[in-house]
């Protein structure tokens, strides 16, 4: 087994460190074991088990530090990785932005570990197989899916008395579904730490139904519409958007947060006043570690609160540059939601469409946030309340700042990628041209 506990990696651990002559020594220590099974063509085609384990020193003098891995914990093996460090930090050249290991913190508890999760069996993956396989071949549809689940840990420990450790499971899930005669296409994901909130079948039906319905899509012109995004679709316009929350690139003039002659857009309103985006890693829905891979304890913390900015991430070396204090990174995203289901912002749809998700999306405009990409696996023209039928896919240039200003109504938050996200209506989505893509 590769998952160690608290005590076990602490030992191991403290062993590597005893044999540290450098000024300053670092290592971070993982294991995992995870299990997977794929389909496709409705025929599982692979399934397995993995194992793993690493540990990695990094020692410095001074400002030159080198790093140095391992899979092999017996103490000769830890001797030789910490060695292998040293002889590299004494090659590197100095870093001049380096940071000294941070000295002892203080942790929450988190809550990412769930006991039935790291107890998945091989039969359970079978039956998740089949749950997908049988209704999708019962409606002459084709099923390709994939289902990852993992437990693991995570520990480091310095020599200047840091130490953390937290264990996580988690189970993903992702499929897609095609129709038999090639015209239709539909897609649904799911990932949970605790499997008990995990639904096969109910996961496989979405996109059964979404591929069913998509069959035979018809063109229609592209340009500005009212559009209902799934959160699987606006998820990776929003983390680009985080991405832009970050005080180095926001103070250097080279990002979306960056004022005209200077200084940063903290505190500025950027987009509609009803939204609000936090972090917060002990969220029963989207739990996360409490802390992240400096060793820094990461709590909740509020990004945007009725659209205005109100803080700015920064790490250690740039706060220390700007005299402030460091704001780690978020290790997941929250934004809230309203009352309104799918259905219910479908119903009060005139005219509209529904977007399942977006990929292939790319940079057009960092200062702007402008990004472009595609719609994917079931895109529906709505019309007086009601999906009217099936539309191809388009290519879209949007800002995810325009499309939070342009926002009409927020509903249900839903878990997509370790976030939870919710259903949004906005108008005037941009959309360039058509695409032949199913």
């Amino acid at each position: 087994m590769a998952i160690y506990s608290e005590e076990e990696a602490r030992q191991i651990m403290q062993k590597a460190l005893s044999y540290s002559k450098a000024d300053t020594c670092e290592i971070n220590m993982t294991g995992s074991e995870s299990g997977n099974i794929r389909y496709a063509r409705n025929t599982v085609s692979t399934s397995g088990h993995r194992s793993n384990q690493t540990l990695v020193v990094q020692s410095s003098f001074g400002m030159r530090s080198g790093t140095a891995t391992i899979d092999e914990f017996d103490d000769a093996s830890l001797e030789k990785v910490v060695k292998r460090a040293e002889e590299l930090a004494k090659l590197s050249p100095e870093n001049p932005e380096f940071m000294e290991p941070l000295g002892p913190q203080e942790y929450d508890k988190s809550i990412t570990y769930v006991e039935s999760t790291a107890k998945i069996t091989p039969e359970y993956r079978a039956k998740v197989a089949a749950s997908s396989i049988e209704p999708a071949a019962a409606k002459d549809v084709t099923a390709a899916g994939f289902l990852d689940d993992s437990a693991g840990f995570s520990a480091i420990m310095n020599s200047n008395g840091l130490f953390a450790y937290n264990k996580s499971t988690n189970v993903n899930f992702t499929v897609t579904m095609r129709s038999n005669d090639g015209t239709g296409s539909g897609w649904s994901s799911r990932d949970f730490n605790d499997v008990s909130k995990f639904d096969a079948s109910e996961a496989s039906k979405v996109a059964i139904d979404k591929a069913l319905m998509s069959k035979n899509a018809k063109a229609i012109e592209p340009g500005k519409y009212t559009v209902i995004l799934e959160p699987a679709a606006s998820v990776q316009l929003l983390n680009n958007m985080f991405g832009a929350f970050n005080a180095r690139t926001a103070d250097e003039g080279r990002s979306f947060m960056s004022k005209e002659g200077g200084g940063t857009k903290l505190g500025e309103k950027i987009v509609d006043e009803r939204v609000n985006i936090w972090s917060d890693p002990l969220h029963p829905d989207v739990p996360a570690s409490t802390w992240n891979g400096q060793g820094q304890p990461l709590k909740k913390m509020k990004w945007l609160e009725n659209g205005v900015v109100k803080n700015l991430a920064y790490s250690r070396y740039w706060a220390k540059q700007q005299g402030v204090e460091s704001v780690p990174f978020p290790s997941n995203g929250i934004m809230e939601g309203g009352d309104a289901s799918l259905e219910d912002l479908i119903k009060d749809t005139k005219k509209g469409i529904l977007v399942t998700r977006l990929w292939y999306i790319r940079t057009v405009d960092p200062q702007t946030l402008l990004y472009t990409g595609l719609t994917r696996d079931g895109t529906f023209y709505i019309e007086n309340g009601k999906i009217k039928h099936p539309i191809k896919n388009f290519r879209f240039n949007e800002s995810p700042i325009i499309m939070l200003n342009n926002l009409e109504t927020l509903g249900e938050q839903v878990r997509v990628d370790g976030n939870l996200i919710p259903y949004m209506k906005v108008r005037d989505f941009t959309f360039t041209s058509l695409s032949d893509a199913v």
